[in-house]
């Protein structure tokens, strides 16, 4: 067999041959380009790059595992696109660019899935969260893929659960000072439509012509506009720090289709 040039990546990013491979901490990821593939250790921190050759699959396992001081006994590779098992008659049958996961003994791998899902467990936050996810993207090739971690940066990066002032000066451009959080202000644009809407009402009569019926209109609209006074024009609408009974968005603050909630069973829209 021709030897092969294997990349192993170290915490330092030091390579030999050139190629390297993000690490995950359920498996190590290898990588074959141009009779070259790649490893990375489990379970570890940090990035860690190396470089070595292998004619077959037990030199691959073996000088992976001395590079990355990773234990032999019951190591094994697997795709890691899918999981599925490296033998040695499929190691040598592999196109270039395959992506390989060398795993420990008790280790499991079923895909690419697996960083995704580890990254939607993961307890980190913030900054640290959204650069996990951009480590994810700049090595991943699928379209799919790449438009699911894409779609999910834009979330990680989503500030809507931040409530004051001070913690999203962005949000709070063009609203008036006054405002000091995002609950204050959407109560008062929930109660400013209401109001609006009450004024069509009392528009309305102009263009009823019959006395009785603008007069029990009348009546039924002066009745409304007491009870949303009352009940603070239902400012709590669009408060997510109100009760759940007496707001419609949920606690984060986002909206659910209301359409045919008293005629039907569920959205028809959804």
């Amino acid at each position: 067999f021709t030897p092969r040039e294997i990349i192993v990546r170290d915490q330092s990013s030091v390579t030999r041959g050139g190629e390297v491979v993000e690490e995950n901490q359920q498996g190590a990821a290898l990588h074959q380009r141009s009779v070259q593939s790649a490893l990375s250790p489990p379970q570890r921190k940090r990035k860690r790059k190396y470089g070595v050759a292998a004619k077959d699959l037990k030199e691959l396992i073996k000088k992976g595992c001395r590079s990355l001081q990773v234990p032999l006994p019951g190591v094994r590779v697997c795709l890691y696109s899918d999981g599925t098992e490296v033998t040695e008659d499929f190691f040598q049958t592999l196109p270039d660019h395959t992506e390989l996961v060398l795993l420990s003994r008790n280790q499991t791998w079923s895909g690419v899935e697996c960083d995704i899902a580890q990254l939607l467990t993961s307890d980190r936050h913030g900054g640290a969260l959204i650069e996990a996810a951009k480590g994810l993207l700049s090595d991943e090739q699928s379209p799919k893929r790449r438009k699911i971690l894409t779609d999910l940066l834009l979330n990680l990066d989503d500030t809507s659960e931040l409530e004051r002032r001070d913690e999203d000066e962005e949000w709070f451009k063009g609203v008036d000072a006054r405002f000091k959080t995002k609950s204050a202000y959407m109560k008062f644009n929930c109660e400013s439509r209401i109001r609006g809407y009450l004024k069509e009402v009392d528009d309305a009569p102009r263009t009823i012509q019959k006395v009785k019926v603008r007069a029990e209109f009348l009546k039924a609209s002066q009745l409304l506009s007491e009870m949303l006074k009352t009940n603070k024009y239902n400012g709590s609408y669009f408060d997510r720090t109100e009760k759940e009974a007496d707001r419609l968005c949920t606690q984060e603050g986002w909206f659910t289709c209301q359409v045919g909630v008293k005629t039907q069973p569920r959205c028809l829209t959804n």
